[in-house]
């Protein structure tokens, strides 16, 4: 991977953005993808990349990837000066306690930890207990509530401290790859596509959408804006090649083996192909995972906005989805932006993709 592209992805991971709070992210987003295309944000937090394309009644391609991660938020500060909190889209209570995090108050970002009771001080039945997320609490060092209101203010978001980590080979950890991965790859899609000597014959959206992580809502209020004829999610799935996820139920899914492409009823069957052929055309590796149902995506909202999209998911491979510590692979990112380039190249018209 290039090198200004490793540094965008590594400010962007850095940047917090819990849902509804997204802003220090999109505005990393924004900044990148300027020199490519046209840029404009929504009242939501949305922001959109267009890339105009060339051919009469040439069809509208939105690709969306949500820029929010999970988090927490300050919900009571006590005589003493803890803070207690609340969670922000889907966080393990197992995860919390013991952690480093950094609260992001007017002033800038505070430091604190999650405190725990000692083992020493705890029975038998209490170790093997999970500590509720509203028993659990945030110690910045403040000697009582009055200094920590000086710092804190009820609302503030909070992230895990963790940051952009390198493994061996290309395999990097962070917090927010879920799905801060998908909006890079929407932004690299608009790099590769800006630098094409042939316009595509499409209109293209790269859109980072918001408050993914609390229901949706960016990819319902920015698929309602394009209106496009055809969309493609990009988004992380379970890797199934860690010790403890059982294949038979989640599918067979690796890190280093190329995106995934699923199945399913929030799938148009026609998109599919062409992602599919496209891949086998151009040597890029992919691998296929079955969506019976819905995907919990911003696809689920993009399929059924207006009068109906085809609808589409390109999924990264991602393990220990919701911790502070998600791990992919570098190459499964490019090829995920160069499959959905080639894809885009090859499409013809938007009735290709009306059932028939």
């Amino acid at each position: 991977m290039r090198k200004q592209s490793i540094t965008f992805l590594e400010q962007l991971l850095s940047a917090p953005s819990p849902s509804g709070y997204e802003q220090p992210a999109q505005r990393l987003f924004r900044d990148y993808i300027t020199p490519y295309c046209q840029v404009s944000s929504d009242v939501l937090g949305n922001v959109y990349g267009f890339i105009p394309g060339q051919g009469k009644d040439r069809p509208k391609v939105m690709l969306v990837g949500h820029s929010d991660e999970i988090g927490l938020q300050i919900k009571y500060i006590d005589d003493k000066g803890f803070l207690y909190f609340a969670a922000i889209g889907g966080v393990d209570a197992h995860l919390t306690p013991g952690k480093v995090v950094n609260i992001h108050t007017t002033n800038g970002p505070l430091a604190g930890v999650i405190g725990k009771r000692p083992i020493h001080l705890m029975d038998g039945k209490d170790r093997e207990t999970v500590v509720k997320l509203d028993a659990q609490y945030i110690d910045i060092g403040a000697k009582d509530k009055k200094e920590a209101q000086k710092l804190v203010r009820v609302g503030d978001c909070v992230t895990f401290a963790s940051c952009f980590t390198r493994l061996q080979g290309d395999r990097v950890a962070s917090r927010g790859f879920d799905d801060k991965a998908g909006a890079f790859v929407v932004a690299e899609v608009l790099r590769l596509v800006a630098a094409e000597d042939k316009k595509l014959p499409v209109d293209l959206y790269g859109v980072s959408s918001v408050q993914e992580e609390v229901g949706l809502r960016g990819g319902t209020t920015s698929s309602y804006t394009v209106n496009p004829d055809i969309g493609i999610c990009v988004e992380v799935d379970f890797a199934t090649d860690q010790p403890d996820v059982e294949r038979k139920h989640n599918g067979e899914v690796a890190l280093g083996k190329g995106p995934i492409l699923p199945r399913g009823a929030n799938i148009n069957h026609e998109l599919f192909e062409l992602l599919y052929t496209s891949a086998q055309k151009d040597k890029i590796a992919v691998q296929l995972t079955a969506a019976p149902r819905a995907t919990g995506t911003d696809a689920n909202v993009m399929q059924i906005s207006r009068n109906g999209v085809a609808t589409a998911l390109v999924k990264l491979p991602l393990r220990y989805m919701h911790t502070p510590v998600e791990v992919l692979s570098l190459a499964d990112l490019e090829a995920a932006a160069k499959l959905i380039v080639a894809a885009l190249k090859r499409i013809k018209t938007k009735d290709a993709f009306v059932p028939r």
